[in-house]
């Protein structure tokens, strides 16, 4: 497994068949006045063998009986979902609605808006490549595209309201699932599925509606029109405001310090504590007692956690030049929830030990900057 190791105060790329020693040690990276490409070197040094993590990107689409949440999946179809943003982006689905309902079947939306008593159809991007890999099962959310044309989509989309992956799965080339429903909006699909539908010609000979008497004027209000909108959720980012003395106060006498270098996208963390089991009542120290630990970790962060892996030095002396030896001993997630509240989740398997503590500052001076940091970002 590649990563990043500390070997005598420097940094390698180590996996099982090579290590690139890099030519600076990590203090020196990290604390010196040196170039500001050095340290933009260590970072992309670090990003590029420590794990990123990223959230799913979520979709809303608002209906007269409810919201249905989407997911979308952009690692299985990219191309599918910057086009469907596209149009969400741009405003072309605004005052859309659903002009097909199958029963058992599908829901299907995006071809045409309602203004002004008139439908119009919706002005389509080119089409987008097809991708198809993901099977059309329930609650899953895929493009419409003409027939005997694989690569014909533009900007209708579809809710497959049963499990069609035998038929969908096998024609035309398979239709491209884009994302999933998720949360409870299966049951407002399930409703809009079990609407009446009424065959209104043109293409929408299986409309759904709303309270229509199947007589007079067509309106807004007997129509499923979507409002939908990407849902972009407020991001706690770590930042230097974070850099201080955190505890939890259930364990007295152990604490944290930790240390966030923006620029790097590093994080340093000190845990202090003790060890597993109390000393013998005659173990004898010459600074300290027997019983006090203390770990270190480093790793890089991405939005509010952070990935760190825990290291374990030995053979030092107190204030002497030494030589240290160091093992990677386990990870530790850090999460932090706002300015002053956080979790140190770790996995220790020397010690077999894994667990969640729930940390909070010593003092609260630096959680204004904290605060301040989030409103510039």
């Amino acid at each position: 497994m590649k990563g990043l190791y500390l070997f005598d105060g420097l940094v390698y790329f180590a996996c099982p068949e090579n290590r690139i020693k890099l030519q600076e040690d990590l203090n020196m990276l990290l604390f010196s006045k040196n170039s500001r490409l050095v340290k933009q070197f260590a970072a992309l040094a670090l990003i590029m063998v420590l794990p990123v993590m990223t959230e799913a990107r979520t979709v809303l689409i608002e209906t007269p009986l409810g919201d249905i949440e989407i997911e979308l999946l952009e690692d299985d179809a990219p191309k599918t979902v910057a086009n469907f943003l596209n149009y969400v982006d741009n405003g072309r689905y605004e005052k859309a609605f659903i002009h097909r309902s199958v029963t058992e079947f599908i829901i299907q939306g995006g071809g045409y808006s309602f203004s002004d008593g008139t439908a119009f159809e919706i002005p389509s991007f080119p089409a987008v490549e097809n991708e198809f890999k993901v099977s059309n099962t329930r609650g899953t959310v895929a493009m419409a595209k003409l027939n005997n044309q694989p690569d014909s989509a533009t900007n209708e989309w579809f809710i497959n309201v049963a499990d069609n992956s035998a038929n969908l799965d096998n024609q035309n080339g398979g239709f491209t699932v884009f994302a999933r429903v998720i949360g409870n909006g299966m049951d407002v699909v399930d409703a809009i599925n079990a609407l009446p539908t009424l065959n209104a010609g043109g293409p929408f000979t299986e409309l759904p509606v709303i309270n229509f008497s199947g007589s007079g004027d067509l309106l807004a209000e007997h129509l499923v029109i979507t409002n939908i909108f990407e849902i972009i959720e407020p991001v706690f980012v770590m930042n230097a405001g974070l850099n201080d003395a955190w505890f939890d106060p259930v364990t007295d006498g152990q604490g944290f310090f930790i240390t966030v270098f923006p620029e790097l996208g590093l994080v340093l963390l000190a845990w202090f504590t003790y060890d597993t089991e109390q000393p013998p009542m005659d173990a004898t120290a010459k600074l300290g007692v027997p019983g006090h630990r203390w770990l270190t970790a480093v790793g890089t962060f991405n939005g509010n956690s952070a990935v760190l892996e825990i290291e374990i030095a030995s053979g030092g002396l107190f204030d002497q030049p030494s030589m240290v030896d160091r093992v990677i001993d386990g990870t530790i997630t850090l999460t932090f929830e706002d300015c002053n509240t956080g979790t140190v989740d770790y996995d220790i398997p020397s010690i077999d030990r894994q667990g969640s503590v729930p940390i909070q500052r010593v003092a609260a001076d630096n959680a204004a900057l904290c605060e301040s940091l989030l409103e510039t970002d």
